[in-house]
């Protein structure tokens, strides 16, 4: 399947990574996902909300999709904010980076969003 928008991204299940996308590709990808900022190795979302009970609802219904892909961000939560961090620790060798996943589960976090406006 060509990878050439986040709803291409949205049809796809994460698997197994090994290997770290080079950053070329991690550039391409993350230009599919306009909203989200490459920050040191990791790609890297704030969410807004209108107040605690919605913040905690996007993180519930990420929790939900995230165990679903055996993929798991880092998160920071506030009371009207929440920071989405996604990186891959097994590629690399270990060391992490980026991989499909990450920008797999980047865009069904996306979608939970729309879907709630």
């Amino acid at each position: 399947m060509k990878i050439d928008s986040a709803k291409s991204l949205l049809a796809l299940h994460c698997a197994p990574a090994k290997d770290a996308l080079s950053d070329t590709e991690a550039a391409r990808l993350a230009a599919l996902l306009p909203a989200w900022q490459l920050e040191h190795n990791r790609l890297v979302r704030t969410y807004a909300f209108a107040d605690y009970y919605k913040t905690l609802a996007f993180v519930n219904a990420l929790a939900y999709v995230t165990h679903q892909q055996d993929h798991h961000p880092e998160l920071t939560v506030t009371y009207n904010r929440c920071v989405v961090r996604y990186d891959t620790h097994s590629v690399n060798q270990g060391q992490g980076g980026l991989s499909i996943n990450d920008f797999i589960c980047a865009a069904k976090a996306d979608a939970l969003v729309v879907e709630t406006q």
